[in-house]
């Protein structure tokens, strides 16, 4: 079964379940609000790691976003999915993650047409020694950035950026958990 087949809860606008629907149904316009999560990976020195994703993805591709993102399935834990699909991605499964906080936004992509309409967990990790080894057809490049740079990249070069990652950097920054933090 393709990735966007797969199921996704639908939630309203507290993170309250109201069913569930494909990825496909979930992005299409207008789209419907349903649960994620955006996992922000981190080493020693503070550095943050992006991903920029891979062409083959049908929302924003090629656009530099968060470690990892993803849909858990319904009525699924948000930490095990996400620690799940961090290592499908980038070969990370022994991430311990944090969760810091919600962002919910709506952003089209204006090359697919797709909606992301998102209730996003935010979730902070810290990669000790693990060198990601990421999966091609997720994942087209990655690199070690510190937080300032990035925010200061997506200001002056947006459509470069997936339109959630500021939403997802804020959320991490008003939780006040440093790199690290259990």
């Amino acid at each position: 079964m393709s990735r966007e087949q797969l199921p996704v809860e639908l939630v309203d606008a507290d993170g309250l379940p109201l069913g569930s629907t494909t990825v496909t149904h979930a992005h299409t316009a207008p789209g419907l609000l349903h649960r994620a999560f955006s996992v922000l990976l981190f080493d020693a020195d503070g550095r943050l790691l992006l991903q920029q994703r891979a062409e083959a993805k049908t929302r924003f591709p090629l656009r530099w976003a968060n470690a990892c993102c993803g849909h858990p399935a319904p009525t699924k834990d948000v930490v095990t999915e996400a620690a799940q699909r961090l290592d499908e991605e980038l070969g990370l499964g022994s991430i311990a993650l944090t969760p810091v906080g919600v962002y919910v936004y709506r952003a089209l992509d204006p090359v697919t047409e797709r909606v992301e309409h998102e209730y996003d967990h935010v979730l902070v990790g810290t990669v000790a020694r693990e060198a990601p080894r990421p999966d091609p057809a997720e994942v087209a490049a990655l690199r070690w950035a510190d937080p300032d740079d990035v925010r200061r990249a997506i200001e002056a070069e947006p459509w470069s950026y997936a339109p959630w990652l500021a939403g997802v950097l804020a959320a991490w920054e008003a939780a006040a958990v440093e790199p690290g933090d259990r």
